[in-house]
Parts: structure tokens; C-alpha cells; sequence
């Protein structure tokens, strides 16, 4: 009996440790590798003519089309790792998503969401602007502290630029193209960059946690917004100094100009809330409660002769957190995590085909930030718009 019972108990401890070896290689193999991925972000885009828009979620491996006019997606594109900042070029035919854990810049096409080009940006690869002729992109690199310029025909870098401190999502061309604006995470600074020579030429200090920018067309003017302090600062560019602080909600992540420049929008990320800055006066107008985690805003020009007596049909688009994902990522042969949802394409194992919906939710739930632009007001629970 001894001897049956030491046996049976080995072959327990055996099957246990099967068991619990197996469990550990599966949670090996589905959990989610990161590069950065204690930074947490969310990019929305909006094509130029206001029909497409474009959002992610950094702790997402997808990427969300939807189109603005029928109000539903369009496709999701998947393979990414922790997507960081979506960006139209000018004529809107393309658009083009940094991922910081693949360290690449992937240009889309618009109408067929189909990869064209892989612009290698190195590990880090956060925020990103394009010139005007869409022909020279600039991507910030939070790791490396540095701004690589590229070549946009060609695909290839021309130029590092280094000097910063943990650039982010923050950067901005001014209207005229001549300076480059790059946030610092680390310093609470904006660093200035002459474009001609490809050398920093200045600095705008005094900011508490620098979140989003925005500069009127005359160059003039910056906003900034200052979750650090709740509130959106005022920069005079030519003195490079800081000449307002206003009080806006509670941590603030946006500063959207509207394309009249009769308003700022802060989104509000404690207090789930959209301040509205009235130009030139600089006094809040209005605040908008009732979203859930609002962070930059997008303006769009089709209502702006109604503002802010309609503040809540606002044409806006709010980033938003999304929610926890049912679906485990798993990992492509290229090694890139992936969320398997619904059809692929066939033979691409990585890229769903852009014409199935995503599952699940409703699609205003599923993504990182929701369009806002005269959504149903019955699109679900996490939708931005305020009710009532």
C-alpha cells in the first residue's frame, strides 16, 4: 500500500507540474510585450475632408477606420504593438501610424487601408507632424530624446536632430513652416527648432506636465495645456514667455483651436469634462460634463457659425480611454502581437480585411477615441457625447 501510494502521489506531482510548467509557457506566450508600454496614450485623425476618421489605443494592437458620414467602421487594422500618433498627409490619401514598441512609422492608404510603406524610426517612435507639401515628416523619439527628419518620397532619414528631453506626443510645425515645436515630457519645456538648419534654437519654459499644443495661423500665439496646474497657458511667441494661465478643469490634456480661432478646447481628463476658451477675451465660455476620460479634441468646420450656444452638438472629436479587452493578444510568426478579431485577409496573417466590422461591442465602445461628430445618442455607455 506504501509503495502503490508513494506512486500515486509522484505521478500527481507530476501531472502538477505539467500543469503549472504549461500554464506558465501559455501566459509567456499571450502576454503582451512592450517596448514603452508604461506610457499610455491615445491618437485620434481626422482626413481632410472630414469623412474619415482614424483612432488608437496604446495598450491596443489595433488600429479603428470609421467612416464619419454612415457613422460605422470601416476596418481594423491589426499588428500593431502600442500605436502612438496618427497623422493625414495633406491631400488625405494616406495617413501614417507610429507604433514606439516596432519602432516604424507604417504609411496607410485611405481608401484601401492597405500597408504601403514601413519607415524604420527606431524603438520609441512617439509623435509625429508632416510639412505642408507632405513631403518632409518629423517623428519624435521619447527614448533615444531625439527628432529624426524624413524624406517622404524616398522613405529615408535626413537628418537626427538630438538635445531633447523625452519628446512625446507633442510636436507641431509653425504655420509658415520655419519652426518646428516639440513638447518635453522631462522639463516641462517646448523646444524650438529652426527647419532650415535642422538646429534647436530656443526654448518656451515654465509648464507644469505639457500635454497638447496648438498655434494660431499668425504664429503668434501657442496654447498649451498644464495638467500639472488645470489649466491651458498662453504663450507669446515672440517674447517666448508664458503671459496667461487659464483655469480650466481638472488635468487637462487638451489645447484644440477651432479653425475660426474663436474658441480653445481643453478636454478634461479627472473630471471627465470640455472646457470651451473664448478668443480673444481668454475666459472659459462654457464647460460640457458627462464624458468619460476626455483628452484632446478635434474640431471640425461644418457648425462652427452655432458655437458655443450649441456647445453640446459641437462637431468634436474626444479621445477616450477604452476598455479592458476581451480578447488576449497573440503573436504573429514575425514575432508582432496581434488581436485576432474576425476575418483576415487572406494570406496576411496580420491585417484584417477592412471591410468586416469589428465584433463584440458596439463600435463606439471598442475604440480608443469615439467620434462625436451627430453620433447616436444611444451608441452605448462609453460614448463621449453628454446626454440629455
Amino acid at each position: 500500500m506504501d509503495v502503490w501510494e508513494s506512486k500515486v502521489t509522484r505521478i500527481a506531482r507530476v501531472l502538477l507540474f505539467a500543469v503549472v510548467f504549461s500554464a506558465r509557457v501559455q501566459a509567456q506566450e499571450t502576454s503582451r510585450w512592450t517596448f514603452d508600454g508604461t506610457i499610455h496614450n491615445n491618437s485620434l485623425a481626422i482626413s481632410p475632408d472630414e469623412r474619415t476618421a482614424v483612432v488608437s489605443y496604446s495598450e491596443r494592437p489595433d488600429v479603428i477606420v470609421y467612416d464619419l458620414e454612415s457613422k460605422k467602421a470601416r476596418g481594423v487594422l491589426n499588428g500593431f504593438v502600442t500605436p502612438r500618433n496618427i497623422l493625414f498627409e495633406p491631400t488625405g490619401r494616406f495617413f501614417y501610424i507610429s507604433d514606439s514598441s516596432l519602432g516604424l512609422v507604417e504609411k496607410v492608404d485611405a481608401s484601401s487601408l492597405k500597408t504601403l510603406e514601413n519607415i524604420a524610426a527606431g524603438a520609441g517612435a512617439f509623435g509625429t507632424t508632416i510639412s505642408k507639401d507632405g513631403l518632409t515628416l518629423y517623428v519624435n523619439n521619447e527614448a533615444a530624446s531625439t527628432v529624426t527628419v524624413y524624406d517622404l518620397p524616398s522613405g529615408r532619414p535626413v537628418a537626427v536632430i538630438p538635445g531633447f528631453a523625452q519628446p512625446r506626443q507633442g510636436v507641431r510645425l509653425s504655420p509658415d513652416g520655419s519652426v518646428l515645436y516639440v513638447t518635453n515630457f522631462l522639463g516641462d519645456k517646448i523646444v524650438m527648432v529652426d527647419v532650415a538648419t535642422r538646429k534647436i534654437n530656443g526654448e518656451i519654459k515654465g509648464f507644469n506636465k505639457i500635454r497638447a499644443i496648438s498655434i494660431t495661423r499668425d504664429g503668434k500665439t501657442l496654447f498649451a495645456g498644464n495638467s500639472g496646474t488645470n489649466s491651458v497657458a498662453v504663450v507669446d511667441i515672440p517674447s517666448r514667455a508664458i503671459i496667461k494661465q487659464i483655469p480650466v478643469g481638472h488635468d487637462p490634456y487638451g489645447a484644440a483651436l477651432s479653425p475660426d480661432e474663436r474658441f480653445v478646447y481643453s478636454g478634461n481628463l479627472a473630471d471627465n469634462s470640455l472646457s470651451a476658451i473664448a478668443l480673444p477675451s481668454l475666459k472659459v465660455v462654457g464647460t460640457v460634463t458627462g464624458f468619460n476620460e476626455p483628452r484632446q479634441a478635434i474640431v471640425d468646420r461644418s457648425e462652427q457659425a452655432q458655437w458655443p450656444e450649441q456647445v453640446r452638438s459641437h462637431a468634436i472629436a474626444v479621445r477616450q480611454r477604452l476598455a479592458e479587452s476581451e480578447e488576449p493578444a497573440q503573436r504573429r510568426d514575425d514575432g508582432r502581437m496581434v488581436k485576432r478579431v474576425g476575418r483576415r485577409a487572406e494570406g496576411d496573417p496580420g491585417r484584417r480585411r477592412p471591410d468586416v466590422p469589428p465584433r463584440g461591442e458596439p463600435h463606439c465602445r471598442r475604440v480608443a477615441a469615439h467620434v462625436v461628430r451627430r453620433l447616436p445618442n444611444d451608441c452605448g455607455r462609453g460614448c463621449a457625447r453628454r446626454r440629455g
